[in-house]
């Protein structure tokens, strides 16, 4: 299994998989063909039909444009057997003939394939085990946590990664909730972080601690809608989720970074686990592998930072993602707008529920998460086209 760095990926919003896998296809290609006369991206399926919205074109564009023309090419009926985000790149000389061609596919969380590549040799696999359950005995037969495992395995570098994506998660919370004005997109839609943030300075304690969750999530998935930096977690479109959790806690409970940083290795090993055993890719699986996923990973934080035994935390990490199984993928407009943003706020609350519910609990359950990871996969694979990302069934067309 390849490193938690592939689930936290510092980048510019509003989409993992529809504009950084995109603008990365774009650089590797660009660093193969330099003297092109021009070049030609096919966009194919769920990529060309939600991809304006997305600023697919704009992230390619923006690489290949300054050193030759470049044509894009829309095919939203085509897709490629692969993955739904699957795009051609053509080099061609210039009587217009093609002279080298790459086959890419961006598979959620900002990471791309080529064509012929698997998921497991694209990345460095730094894991030996693979389902939470075979790390849970490891913890429980050694008296570790899961971050313990996390550090084993990825080596004392990590924290300083973690580090930074603690401040660029923290600088995207803050810049949320002073910003104000419209998203762009022509959907009209306002931010509402300040005001969710000056409103729930009113309430009693227990209704301000939820209204501060709502604004740091809305926050966060604002900065993402608008093109801010954030870090995937898993996905731009969850982005708002772990990080409203993990401010929340931090500033409310006081918990030192060191321990953010050790809820975030919690957090990155349950996202990682179901990126390896199923997909994050909302155009794969439905939204429950984006939102479901950052809902089970900011549970699992949670509880690591609350003192829950390995037992508790994958409890709470289980509720995470069962109770959003199914969850469609149905963009407005193709935009990461509505419903995203609002659905982080949600799922950033839920998190927390999940947390305090398996707290009071043993840990002990029926149902595991390795179990609704597999789940979560069928679930994903049976949903039609129309509810995977291409804005063209569910909420996407009640305008």
């Amino acid at each position: 299994m390849e490193s938690i760095k592939n689930i936290f990926k510092i980048g510019h919003g509003p989409s993992s998989s529809h504009t950084m896998g995109p603008l990365k296809a774009a650089q590797e290609f660009l660093s193969v063909t330099p003297g092109a006369s021009s070049r030609r991206v096919t966009l194919y399926g769920s990529l060309a039909a939600t991809g304006r919205g997305h600023l697919t074109d704009k992230a390619i564009l923006d690489v290949l444009t300054p050193h030759a023309p470049c044509e894009i090419v829309w095919l939203p009926e085509v897709f490629l057997p692969f993955h739904p985000n699957g795009m051609k790149f053509e080099a061609l000389d210039q009587a217009g003939e093609v002279t080298f061609s790459e086959t890419y596919y961006s598979i959620g969380g900002g990471d791309i394939l080529k064509e012929g590549e698997t998921r497991e040799g694209a990345a460095r696999q730094v894991y030996d085990k693979h389902t939470i359950a075979d790390i849970q005995k490891w913890c429980e037969s050694t008296g570790s946590s899961f971050w313990e495992y996390v550090d084993k395995c990825e080596g004392p570098g990590i924290w300083d990664y973690l580090r930074e994506v603690w401040r660029v998660m923290k600088a995207a919370v803050e810049r949320g909730i002073e910003a104000e004005g419209v998203l762009p997109g022509g959907l009209g839609v306002r931010r509402k972080a300040v005001s969710y943030y000056v409103h729930a300075s009113g309430y009693s304690n227990s209704l301000k601690s939820r209204g501060l969750v709502y604004a740091y999530a809305l926050a966060v998935s604002e900065e993402n809608a608008s093109g801010g930096e954030i870090v995937t977690a898993p996905t731009c479109g969850s982005c708002g989720i772990v990080p409203a959790v993990l401010y929340h806690l931090h500033t409310s409970k006081d918990f030192s970074e060191k321990r953010i940083l050790r809820a975030l290795a919690t957090a990155g090993l349950f996202g990682a686990i179901v990126k390896h055993n199923a997909s994050v890719s909302g155009a794969e699986v439905g939204c429950q592998g984006e939102v479901g996923v950052a809902c089970a990973m900011a549970a699992a934080a949670a509880s690591q930072l609350f003192g829950g035994t390995p037992a508790q935390i994958e409890y709470s990490a289980e509720m995470g993602l069962e109770h959003h199984l199914g969850l469609t993928c149905d963009p407005v407009c193709g935009m990461v707008q509505i419903p995203c943003i609002e659905r982080n706020a949600y799922a950033a609350a839920r998190a927390l529920d999940a947390n305090l519910y398996a707290s009071f609990s043993d840990g002990r359950h029926s149902v595991s998460f390795d179990r609704i990871v597999e789940v979560m996969k069928q679930t994903g694979h049976d949903l039609p086209s129309l509810y995977k990302e291409t804005s063209q069934g569910g909420l996407a067309v009640i305008n």
